[in-house]
């Protein structure tokens, strides 16, 4: 197999990286993807650093064993604990990390005041840190970790009184506060984006950062001559535990039949 034809690996926690594999299949349609979701270790926010680099790392061999030409860490929290130590490891190998879309959310509010939805394991990161250091000096964070959020998206509840009211425990506070603009810091988090759209209203700006990551992908091909010339093989998925609603909420959001092949365990 060529370089250019191998595929691209992805993994996050559960079924919440398939919103950057949305992303990525709209914006890289000639592109193989391999998926992994470590089911086996939902959720990853609360969890040690040091327990999701090596979570990072055996995920990471196993696609490396699989072909895969490039790496999206489609998980914000396993991009602030994995993403360096990842590429001092296998330095050959592209990783594109998935951040809380802080610089764009400076940018866009009005008020001054930017909404950051994301998991405590990435409000504790150095690399979120750094992400408020360099580019939210002039604004406000209003920040919430959302605990029990992504529990709930993987048990497929993404609507409904019961979600919405959950919601709003999170949201309202921030909008009292002026919020204008809110940052989905989590890639479980755009599977609700419609009931958090409609909560904050038509007024304020709501970010996914995972267009943004795909075009970074795009060119990191780009810049290693590593576009495939067309699809080679059918996307796959791969869980490390429960499949639970991984195939229905993965059919549905990505538009195709999705089968999990056998579970891979650690």
């Amino acid at each position: 197999m060529i370089p250019n034809s191998q595929p691209i690996g992805l993994f996050d926690s559960g079924i919440g990286g398939l919103t950057a594999a949305y992303a990525i299949i709209r914006e890289l349609p000639n592109e193989q993807l391999l998926y992994f979701g470590d089911t086996a270790h939902l959720p990853y926010g609360p969890q040690p650093a040091e327990a999701i680099r090596a979570y990072s790392a055996e995920i990471t061999q196993f696609l490396l064993g699989q072909g895969c030409k490039a790496i999206v860490i489609a998980c914000n929290t396993a991009t602030a604990a994995a993403l360096s130590y990842l590429r001092e490891r296998w330095p050959e190998t592209p990783f594109i990390g998935m951040e809380p879309a802080v610089k764009p959310g400076a940018r866009a509010t009005r008020a001054g005041k930017v909404g950051v939805l994301a998991t405590a394991g990435t409000f504790k990161s150095q690399r979120y840190a750094s992400l408020m250091h360099r580019f939210a000096k002039e604004v406000e964070l209003l920040e919430n970790p959302c605990a029990g959020l992504v529990e709930r998206i993987e048990n497929g509840r993404l609507n409904g009184p019961e979600t919405e009211a959950f919601l709003r425990n999170i949201l309202e506070p921030m909008l009292a506060a002026h919020a204008d603009t809110f940052v989905l810091g989590c890639t479980h988090y755009p599977f609700v984006q419609p009931l958090i759209e409609k909560i904050v209203g038509p007024g304020a700006t709501v970010i996914n950062p995972a267009p943004a990551v795909a075009r970074q992908l795009r060119r990191i091909l780009e810049e290693r001559q590593l576009l495939s010339p067309e699809l080679t093989g059918p996307h796959r998925f791969f869980v490390s535990g429960e499949k639970g609603n991984f195939e229905a909420l993965a059919t549905e959001l990505l538009g195709f039949g999705v089968k999990v092949e056998a579970g891979v365990t650690f």
